[in-house]
């Protein structure tokens, strides 16, 4: 089954992925980041064994507010980040991206 968008038809879900028409690199790496933040989380979640409300009472927030977090409906702030991820043993870190280009144009090292 194809799908038509714009004028554009897209057979499979890559052609529309890599479409640079519909998505620049930056936005495709921002959507990315969002589901691997998000599977990473459910799984912490799920590997300690705790539920959403669980959590919820754990970080000092509301259940639905972890429900709409991990269904990607919310985009929190960065000091709730930290809250939820505290008592899954988890923190945030800032690391070079081997893969982006330096401020030369190079690849980083």
């Amino acid at each position: 089954m194809s799908k038509k968008i714009n004028g554009t038809e897209y057979t499979t879900f890559d052609d529309l992925w890599n479409d640079p028409k519909l998505l620049t690199d930056i936005e495709r790496d921002g959507i990315q980041l969002k589901i691997d933040f998000v599977g990473k989380l459910i799984e912490a979640r799920e590997k300690k064994g705790i539920s959403q409300r669980q959590l919820a009472e754990m970080c000092g927030l509301k259940q639905p507010a972890i429900a709409r977090l991990e269904k990607m409906q919310a985009t929190p702030q960065i000091d709730t980040l930290f809250r939820i991820l505290k008592p899954l043993g988890y923190t945030l870190e800032i690391v070079p991206d081997v893969s982006a280009p330096s401020a030369t144009g190079h690849a980083a090292m």
